[in-house]
């Protein structure tokens, strides 16, 4: 089996042109048994395509509310109006609270709270939904609350740090109350211990190894995460002219209607001559941090290949990033079966401006 498929990698390694590329990948089939079909396209995909993917883990995209300093100024109000958190009392709190706005961040973070679980609680505690994740925000970064708003927040922050918001888990279980953790396992005593006597390294490194050091920043942007890959593609397609729909939530209709597409959700990406309003391509993104998932992700693929055949035999592209796409044998190799190789990453992006029917459709839309 490693014999015959030797010549085939190579050969695609060193077609004169993408297109090339493609047409030898598309006689696979024909050319090797059922039985051998996984093993050449995982090589094709080892030898010609895994050089090209780049791993994304090393970034995060930043948020300037993420700042530390901000935080540090809020923390120092806190201490100080709290005399090193000894004046804790829900009146204590309350006038922290608004006379100092933004140190309401710092007693949700002690409490472990995001600013939606924090606004839910002090609807809990009022008795309306008036606490919203924006109004609990608007406190943070210095608008000052009004009395009954004011009086809330504190109780809840007194109530929770004293072990009486939540009932006790349930023994047996696995459950913990999210203040079970070193800075506040023992209520205000243990603030304040940490507060006088700074946190120990290895206490700060075991909260990263459960919590990530940027979780709730990669949470927080999972949207412009998935446009890391979706925004350069539509980028690339205005600049050079070529038609095209991006979809999303808000157009999924009118897409399936005007190009009879009946695959759900539809591609990424719809390519079209805008002349006669034809159907010519489509494009989905793909990110995969590891290999399971590309290995799941992967099957998408086969979907749109149906889809495409359907309508007519059009060709599918795919952007993939991140290094879950190395793993070839049931991840990358499939791909590259169901696109014809038309698979594509951030970094040969423009190689994809080569492939029909691309040429054929520039400058057709103005930038």
């Amino acid at each position: 089996m490693v014999k015959p498929v030797l010549p085939i990698t190579e050969q695609v390694a060193s077609a004169p042109s993408w297109d090339a590329r493609v047409a030898l990948i598309r006689k696979v089939p024909e050319s090797f048994g059922k039985a051998h079909h996984q093993a050449v396209y995982a090589a094709i995909a080892e030898r010609v395509y895994v050089p090209a993917v780049t791993a994304d883990f090393g970034y995060v995209h930043w948020r300037p509310d993420y700042e530390l300093a901000p935080l540090e100024a809020a923390y120092a109000d806190a201490a100080r109006e709290t005399r090193g958190f000894q004046d804790v009392s829900p009146a204590d709190l309350e006038r922290v609270i608004t006379t100092h706005p933004a140190t309401l961040q710092v007693f949700r973070l002690l409490l472990g709270l995001t600013s939606a679980e924090f606004a839910e609680a002090c609807s809990a505690v009022a008795g309306t939904a008036r606490f919203s994740k924006t109004a609990v925000r608007k406190v943070e970064i210095g608008v000052k609350p009004t009395p009954s708003i004011a009086a809330v927040c504190a109780a809840v922050i007194s109530s929770m740090m004293q072990g009486e918001f939540f009932a006790p888990p349930r023994e047996g279980t696995s459950l913990r109350w999210k203040t079970d953790k070193p800075d506040t396992a023992h209520g205000w005593d243990s603030v304040r211990q940490y507060a006088a006597n700074g946190v120990p390294l290895p206490m700060f490194l075991h909260q990263r190894a459960y919590g990530g050091a940027f979780r709730q920043l990669l949470d927080a942007t999972s949207s412009q995460r998935g446009d890391v890959l979706e925004t350069p593609v539509e980028e690339l397609f205005r600049v050079e002219g070529i038609p095209y729909l991006r979809t999303g939530s808000h157009n999924q209709a009118e897409v399936a209607r005007r190009f009879q597409l009946t695959v759900r959700p539809a591609p990424d990406f719809v390519v079209f001559d805008n002349r006669t309003d034809s159907l010519r391509a489509i494009l989905e993104c793909k990110g995969a941090s590891d290999g399971g998932t590309a290995r799941d992700k992967a099957a998408r693929f086969g979907t749109l290949r149906t889809e495409a055949q359907r309508l007519g035999g059009i060709p599918v592209f795919a952007v993939l990033g991140g290094v879950g796409w190395r793993r070839t044998g049931d991840a990358l190799g499939p791909v590259i079966r169901d696109t014809d190789g038309r698979v594509f990453t951030l970094a040969t992006l423009s190689g994809m401006l080569t492939v029909e029917p691309l040429p054929s459709l520039r400058g057709l839309q103005a930038p």
